[in-house]
Protein backbone atom coordinates (compact mmCIF):
# COMPACT_ATOMS: atom_id res chain seq x y z
CA UNK A 1 0.00 0.00 0.00
CA UNK A 2 1.47 3.09 -1.05
CA UNK A 3 0.20 6.93 0.54
CA UNK A 4 0.60 10.56 -0.80
CA UNK A 5 1.30 13.72 0.69
CA UNK A 6 -0.82 13.78 3.29
CA UNK A 7 -0.07 10.66 4.90
CA UNK A 8 -3.41 8.58 3.57
CA UNK A 9 -2.79 5.40 1.56
CA UNK A 10 -3.85 6.38 -1.82
CA UNK A 11 -3.50 2.76 -3.92
CA UNK A 12 -3.60 -0.65 -2.40
CA UNK A 13 -2.53 -3.99 -4.05
CA UNK A 14 -6.05 -5.81 -5.26
CA UNK A 15 -6.45 -9.69 -5.53
CA UNK A 16 -8.21 -10.83 -7.96
CA UNK A 17 -10.22 -13.84 -9.69
CA UNK A 18 -9.61 -13.80 -14.07
CA UNK A 19 -11.48 -16.26 -16.03
CA UNK A 20 -8.77 -16.94 -18.67
CA UNK A 21 -11.33 -18.13 -21.43
CA UNK A 22 -15.01 -19.08 -22.30
CA UNK A 23 -15.69 -22.28 -20.36
CA UNK A 24 -17.42 -25.60 -21.96
CA UNK A 25 -18.65 -28.51 -20.06
CA UNK A 26 -18.04 -28.20 -16.41
CA UNK A 27 -15.91 -25.41 -15.31
CA UNK A 28 -12.34 -26.00 -14.41
CA UNK A 29 -10.30 -24.61 -11.65
CA UNK A 30 -7.55 -23.91 -14.39
CA UNK A 31 -10.30 -21.88 -16.08
CA UNK A 32 -9.37 -19.29 -13.62
CA UNK A 33 -6.33 -17.68 -12.22
CA UNK A 34 -5.53 -15.13 -9.00
CA UNK A 35 -3.94 -11.95 -10.50
CA UNK A 36 -2.72 -9.23 -8.47
CA UNK A 37 -3.37 -5.26 -9.57
CA UNK A 38 -3.09 -2.28 -8.30
CA UNK A 39 -6.34 -0.59 -7.13
CA UNK A 40 -6.46 3.96 -6.23
CA UNK A 41 -8.19 4.43 -3.04
CA UNK A 42 -9.60 7.58 -4.00
CA UNK A 43 -12.78 8.12 -6.81
CA UNK A 44 -12.44 10.81 -9.92
CA UNK A 45 -14.10 14.07 -9.44
CA UNK A 46 -17.41 13.43 -10.50
CA UNK A 47 -18.98 10.04 -10.79
CA UNK A 48 -21.44 8.42 -8.71
CA UNK A 49 -19.31 5.57 -7.75
CA UNK A 50 -18.39 4.04 -4.67
CA UNK A 51 -15.30 2.33 -3.60
CA UNK A 52 -15.98 -0.60 -1.36
CA UNK A 53 -13.79 -3.60 0.45
CA UNK A 54 -15.31 -7.11 -0.49
CA UNK A 55 -16.01 -8.91 2.79
CA UNK A 56 -17.79 -12.14 1.69
CA UNK A 57 -18.36 -13.80 -1.80
CA UNK A 58 -21.01 -15.73 -2.77
CA UNK A 59 -20.43 -19.20 -5.46
CA UNK A 60 -24.11 -19.24 -6.95
CA UNK A 61 -25.40 -21.86 -9.85
CA UNK A 62 -26.01 -19.44 -12.05
CA UNK A 63 -22.89 -18.27 -12.56
CA UNK A 64 -22.53 -21.04 -14.83
CA UNK A 65 -24.47 -19.38 -17.14
CA UNK A 66 -22.15 -16.12 -17.58
CA UNK A 67 -19.21 -18.37 -18.10
CA UNK A 68 -20.22 -19.33 -21.72
CA UNK A 69 -19.90 -17.49 -24.86
CA UNK A 70 -22.78 -14.21 -25.48
CA UNK A 71 -26.06 -15.78 -25.60
CA UNK A 72 -29.49 -14.50 -26.46
CA UNK A 73 -30.18 -17.10 -23.62
CA UNK A 74 -28.34 -16.38 -20.65
CA UNK A 75 -29.80 -14.95 -17.69
CA UNK A 76 -26.94 -12.30 -17.56
CA UNK A 77 -23.78 -10.53 -19.26
CA UNK A 78 -21.45 -13.04 -20.02
CA UNK A 79 -18.39 -12.55 -18.17
CA UNK A 80 -14.70 -11.20 -20.33
CA UNK A 81 -12.20 -13.53 -20.34
CA UNK A 82 -9.38 -12.39 -18.76
CA UNK A 83 -11.33 -9.87 -16.54
CA UNK A 84 -12.61 -10.22 -13.24
CA UNK A 85 -15.44 -12.52 -12.76
CA UNK A 86 -18.70 -10.79 -10.91
CA UNK A 87 -21.19 -12.19 -8.31
CA UNK A 88 -22.92 -10.91 -5.28
CA UNK A 89 -20.94 -10.03 -2.51
CA UNK A 90 -21.31 -8.30 1.26
CA UNK A 91 -18.88 -5.15 1.39
CA UNK A 92 -17.88 -1.84 2.97
CA UNK A 93 -17.36 0.90 1.44
CA UNK A 94 -14.22 2.86 1.75
CA UNK A 95 -14.98 6.08 -0.04
CA UNK A 96 -18.07 7.47 -1.84
CA UNK A 97 -19.42 10.03 -4.28
CA UNK A 98 -23.05 8.50 -4.19
CA UNK A 99 -25.87 10.67 -1.97
CA UNK A 100 -26.86 7.08 -0.57
CA UNK A 101 -23.89 6.17 0.74
CA UNK A 102 -21.07 7.00 2.86
CA UNK A 103 -17.74 5.80 4.45
CA UNK A 104 -18.09 2.61 6.74
CA UNK A 105 -21.86 1.86 5.52
CA UNK A 106 -21.88 -2.25 4.72
CA UNK A 107 -24.15 -3.01 1.42
CA UNK A 108 -24.63 -6.33 -0.71
CA UNK A 109 -25.31 -6.59 -4.15
CA UNK A 110 -22.83 -7.40 -7.66
CA UNK A 111 -18.93 -6.83 -6.97
CA UNK A 112 -15.78 -8.21 -8.31
CA UNK A 113 -14.34 -11.07 -7.54
CA UNK A 114 -11.65 -9.27 -5.41
CA UNK A 115 -10.60 -7.38 -2.86
CA UNK A 116 -11.47 -4.15 -3.87
CA UNK A 117 -14.22 -2.95 -6.05
CA UNK A 118 -15.70 0.46 -7.64
CA UNK A 119 -19.54 0.22 -8.09
CA UNK A 120 -22.15 2.14 -9.09
CA UNK A 121 -25.07 0.94 -6.44
CA UNK A 122 -28.15 -0.22 -8.39
CA UNK A 123 -28.58 -3.50 -7.74
CA UNK A 124 -27.26 -2.85 -4.02
CA UNK A 125 -28.90 -2.54 -1.02
CA UNK A 126 -27.59 -0.80 1.64
CA UNK A 127 -27.28 -3.44 4.83
CA UNK A 128 -29.13 -2.02 8.05
CA UNK A 129 -29.06 -5.21 10.55
CA UNK A 130 -25.96 -6.27 11.81
CA UNK A 131 -26.87 -8.42 14.44
CA UNK A 132 -26.49 -11.44 11.97
CA UNK A 133 -23.54 -12.82 10.70
CA UNK A 134 -22.86 -10.20 7.77
CA UNK A 135 -22.23 -13.78 5.94
CA UNK A 136 -25.73 -14.38 5.93
CA UNK A 137 -25.88 -11.26 3.14
CA UNK A 138 -24.47 -13.97 0.47
CA UNK A 139 -27.70 -15.95 1.44
CA UNK A 140 -29.76 -16.25 3.93
CA UNK A 141 -30.52 -12.49 4.11
CA UNK A 142 -29.32 -11.64 0.25
CA UNK A 143 -30.24 -13.24 -3.31
CA UNK A 144 -30.59 -17.02 -2.33
CA UNK A 145 -32.60 -16.20 0.51
CA UNK A 146 -34.61 -13.36 -1.37
CA UNK A 147 -34.77 -16.40 -4.22
CA UNK A 148 -36.94 -19.23 -1.89
CA UNK A 149 -39.25 -16.39 -0.60
CA UNK A 150 -40.27 -15.36 -3.91
CA UNK A 151 -40.02 -18.63 -5.62
CA UNK A 152 -42.39 -20.49 -2.68
CA UNK A 153 -44.47 -17.57 -1.67
CA UNK A 154 -45.06 -15.81 -4.59
CA UNK A 155 -44.66 -18.39 -7.38
CA UNK A 156 -45.80 -21.42 -5.59
CA UNK A 157 -48.81 -19.59 -3.72
CA UNK A 158 -48.95 -22.59 -1.26
CA UNK A 159 -51.68 -23.81 0.96
CA UNK A 160 -51.57 -25.53 4.81
CA UNK A 161 -51.51 -29.27 4.18
CA UNK A 162 -49.70 -29.03 0.54
CA UNK A 163 -47.18 -31.56 -0.69
CA UNK A 164 -44.45 -30.05 -1.47
CA UNK A 165 -41.02 -31.37 -3.08
CA UNK A 166 -37.81 -29.67 -3.20
CA UNK A 167 -34.84 -30.84 -5.42
CA UNK A 168 -31.18 -29.80 -4.40
CA UNK A 169 -32.68 -29.11 -1.20
CA UNK A 170 -29.68 -29.13 1.17
CA UNK A 171 -28.34 -26.05 -1.14
CA UNK A 172 -28.63 -22.61 -0.02
CA UNK A 173 -32.12 -21.59 -1.45
CA UNK A 174 -33.34 -25.45 -0.87
CA UNK A 175 -32.32 -25.26 2.77
CA UNK A 176 -34.86 -22.48 2.50
CA UNK A 177 -37.81 -23.40 0.90
CA UNK A 178 -38.23 -26.38 3.05
CA UNK A 179 -38.68 -24.94 6.32
CA UNK A 180 -40.66 -21.63 4.62
CA UNK A 181 -42.99 -25.02 3.40
CA UNK A 182 -43.15 -26.72 6.65
CA UNK A 183 -43.54 -22.90 8.74
CA UNK A 184 -46.59 -23.14 6.21
CA UNK A 185 -47.66 -26.37 7.55
CA UNK A 186 -46.93 -28.49 4.43
CA UNK A 187 -46.06 -31.99 3.97
CA UNK A 188 -42.16 -31.88 3.09
CA UNK A 189 -39.52 -33.83 1.10
CA UNK A 190 -35.96 -33.25 -0.53
CA UNK A 191 -33.55 -34.92 -1.97
CA UNK A 192 -29.97 -34.43 -2.22
CA UNK A 193 -26.67 -36.21 -3.51
CA UNK A 194 -25.14 -37.59 -0.30
CA UNK A 195 -26.05 -39.21 3.16
CA UNK A 196 -24.79 -36.22 5.16
CA UNK A 197 -27.25 -33.87 3.19
CA UNK A 198 -30.01 -36.09 3.19
CA UNK A 199 -29.31 -36.21 7.12
CA UNK A 200 -29.31 -32.62 7.50
CA UNK A 201 -32.48 -31.74 5.14
CA UNK A 202 -34.41 -34.09 8.09
CA UNK A 203 -32.22 -33.78 11.35
CA UNK A 204 -31.33 -29.99 11.07
CA UNK A 205 -34.17 -28.26 8.59
CA UNK A 206 -36.46 -30.37 9.26
CA UNK A 207 -38.04 -31.74 6.25
CA UNK A 208 -40.82 -34.87 6.95
CA UNK A 209 -38.18 -37.21 4.44
CA UNK A 210 -35.15 -37.02 2.27
CA UNK A 211 -33.43 -39.56 -0.18
CA UNK A 212 -30.09 -39.22 -2.13
CA UNK A 213 -31.33 -38.94 -5.56
CA UNK A 214 -27.92 -41.06 -6.45
CA UNK A 215 -28.99 -44.35 -4.71
CA UNK A 216 -32.39 -44.26 -6.49
CA UNK A 217 -32.78 -46.66 -10.03
CA UNK A 218 -36.08 -45.29 -10.21
CA UNK A 219 -36.60 -41.48 -9.31
CA UNK A 220 -40.61 -41.82 -10.09
CA UNK A 221 -40.77 -44.95 -7.91
CA UNK A 222 -38.60 -42.64 -5.15
CA UNK A 223 -41.00 -40.04 -5.61
CA UNK A 224 -43.97 -42.39 -5.11
CA UNK A 225 -42.94 -43.47 -2.06
CA UNK A 226 -42.14 -40.40 -0.74
CA UNK A 227 -45.61 -38.75 -2.17
CA UNK A 228 -47.86 -41.58 -1.78
CA UNK A 229 -51.11 -38.69 -2.31
CA UNK A 230 -49.05 -36.99 -4.89
CA UNK A 231 -46.88 -33.87 -5.32
CA UNK A 232 -48.91 -30.29 -5.22
CA UNK A 233 -45.72 -28.25 -5.20
CA UNK A 234 -42.76 -28.89 -6.50
CA UNK A 235 -39.57 -26.48 -6.60
CA UNK A 236 -37.57 -26.74 -9.53
CA UNK A 237 -33.27 -27.02 -8.60
CA UNK A 238 -32.59 -29.43 -10.89
CA UNK A 239 -34.53 -30.32 -14.19
CA UNK A 240 -33.83 -33.00 -16.85
CA UNK A 241 -34.82 -36.61 -15.70
CA UNK A 242 -36.16 -35.20 -12.15
CA UNK A 243 -38.37 -33.08 -13.61
CA UNK A 244 -39.54 -36.00 -16.02
CA UNK A 245 -39.69 -38.01 -12.54
CA UNK A 246 -42.10 -35.40 -11.04
CA UNK A 247 -44.67 -34.71 -13.92
CA UNK A 248 -45.61 -38.00 -13.57
CA UNK A 249 -46.42 -37.93 -9.54
CA UNK A 250 -47.68 -34.25 -9.99
CA UNK A 251 -51.21 -33.77 -8.26
CA UNK A 252 -54.51 -31.89 -10.05
CA UNK A 253 -53.48 -28.34 -10.04
CA UNK A 254 -50.31 -28.74 -9.00
CA UNK A 255 -47.75 -25.57 -9.24
CA UNK A 256 -44.24 -26.24 -10.42
CA UNK A 257 -41.63 -23.20 -9.98
CA UNK A 258 -39.03 -23.12 -12.05
CA UNK A 259 -35.95 -21.62 -9.98
CA UNK A 260 -32.68 -23.25 -11.47
CA UNK A 261 -31.64 -26.49 -13.74
CA UNK A 262 -28.37 -27.49 -12.05
CA UNK A 263 -27.58 -30.89 -14.38
CA UNK A 264 -28.41 -28.91 -17.46
CA UNK A 265 -25.55 -26.04 -17.31
CA UNK A 266 -22.71 -27.98 -18.41
CA UNK A 267 -23.99 -29.88 -20.80
CA UNK A 268 -23.23 -28.83 -24.80
CA UNK A 269 -26.59 -29.90 -25.86
CA UNK A 270 -29.23 -29.87 -23.33
CA UNK A 271 -32.19 -32.90 -22.64
CA UNK A 272 -35.66 -32.50 -23.71
CA UNK A 273 -38.64 -32.88 -21.24
CA UNK A 274 -40.98 -36.15 -21.11
CA UNK A 275 -44.34 -36.50 -19.76
CA UNK A 276 -45.30 -33.53 -20.93
CA UNK A 277 -48.97 -34.26 -21.28
CA UNK A 278 -49.00 -34.64 -17.79
CA UNK A 279 -49.16 -30.81 -17.60
CA UNK A 280 -52.18 -31.05 -19.64
CA UNK A 281 -54.17 -33.48 -17.93
CA UNK A 282 -53.13 -32.17 -14.33
CA UNK A 283 -53.93 -28.62 -15.32
CA UNK A 284 -50.09 -28.33 -13.86
CA UNK A 285 -48.67 -25.02 -13.59
CA UNK A 286 -45.20 -24.68 -14.61
CA UNK A 287 -43.38 -20.75 -14.23
CA UNK A 288 -40.04 -19.85 -14.18
CA UNK A 289 -38.91 -16.76 -12.12
CA UNK A 290 -36.07 -14.86 -11.67
CA UNK A 291 -35.44 -12.87 -8.41
CA UNK A 292 -34.23 -9.90 -9.86
CA UNK A 293 -38.28 -9.32 -10.67
CA UNK A 294 -38.93 -9.48 -6.84
CA UNK A 295 -36.54 -7.29 -5.30
CA UNK A 296 -38.82 -4.85 -4.91
CA UNK A 297 -40.26 -7.35 -2.24
CA UNK A 298 -36.97 -7.27 -0.20
CA UNK A 299 -38.34 -4.93 2.55
CA UNK A 300 -41.40 -7.28 2.56
CA UNK A 301 -38.85 -10.11 2.95
CA UNK A 302 -36.65 -9.00 5.75
CA UNK A 303 -39.08 -8.08 7.98
CA UNK A 304 -40.57 -11.50 7.56
CA UNK A 305 -37.50 -13.21 8.26
CA UNK A 306 -35.07 -11.72 10.68
CA UNK A 307 -37.34 -12.47 13.30
CA UNK A 308 -37.66 -16.07 12.30
CA UNK A 309 -33.77 -15.88 12.26
CA UNK A 310 -33.73 -14.52 15.77
CA UNK A 311 -36.58 -16.50 17.11
CA UNK A 312 -34.55 -19.43 15.92
CA UNK A 313 -37.24 -20.65 13.69
CA UNK A 314 -34.63 -20.76 10.69
CA UNK A 315 -31.86 -23.27 10.55
CA UNK A 316 -28.95 -21.99 7.99
CA UNK A 317 -26.02 -24.16 7.02
CA UNK A 318 -22.94 -22.64 5.17
CA UNK A 319 -19.81 -23.70 3.87
CA UNK A 320 -16.73 -21.66 4.02
CA UNK A 321 -13.78 -21.15 2.12
CA UNK A 322 -11.28 -19.04 3.39
CA UNK A 323 -9.54 -16.76 1.48
CA UNK A 324 -10.11 -15.23 -1.98
CA UNK A 325 -7.29 -18.02 -3.45
CA UNK A 326 -10.00 -20.67 -2.63
CA UNK A 327 -12.87 -18.75 -5.02
CA UNK A 328 -11.92 -20.87 -8.06
CA UNK A 329 -11.98 -24.15 -5.76
CA UNK A 330 -15.24 -23.42 -3.96
CA UNK A 331 -17.74 -21.71 -7.06
CA UNK A 332 -16.28 -24.80 -9.27
CA UNK A 333 -17.07 -27.37 -6.26
CA UNK A 334 -20.75 -26.46 -6.64
CA UNK A 335 -21.07 -28.42 -9.89
CA UNK A 336 -20.20 -31.45 -8.23
CA UNK A 337 -21.81 -30.95 -5.30
CA UNK A 338 -19.40 -30.50 -2.97
CA UNK A 339 -20.64 -27.54 -0.99
CA UNK A 340 -22.66 -28.78 2.24
CA UNK A 341 -25.08 -25.44 2.66
CA UNK A 342 -24.42 -22.26 1.46
CA UNK A 343 -20.88 -21.80 -0.10
CA UNK A 344 -19.35 -18.39 0.92
CA UNK A 345 -15.71 -17.11 0.36
CA UNK A 346 -14.34 -15.08 2.90
CA UNK A 347 -12.15 -12.20 1.53
CA UNK A 348 -11.49 -10.67 4.93
CA UNK A 349 -13.45 -11.13 7.85
CA UNK A 350 -14.17 -7.08 8.56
Amino acid sequence: MSTGGNGGATTATNKQVIMRDYVSGFPKESDFEITTTTVELRLPEGSNSILVKNLYLSCDPYMRSRMGKPSALALAQAFTPGKTILGFGVSRVIESNHLDYKQGDLLWGIVGWEEYSVVTPEMHFKIHDTHVPLSYYTGLLGMPGMTAYAGFYEVCSPKKGETVYVSAASGAVGQLVGQFAKMMGCYVVGSAGSKEKVDLLKNKFGFDDAFNYKEEQDLGAALKRCFPKGIDIYFENVGGKMLDAVLLNMNMHGRVAVCGMISQYNLEHQEGVHNLTSIIYKRIRIQGFVVFDFFDKYSKFLEFVIPCIKEGKIAYVEDVAEGLEKGPEALVGLFHGKNVGKQVVVVARE
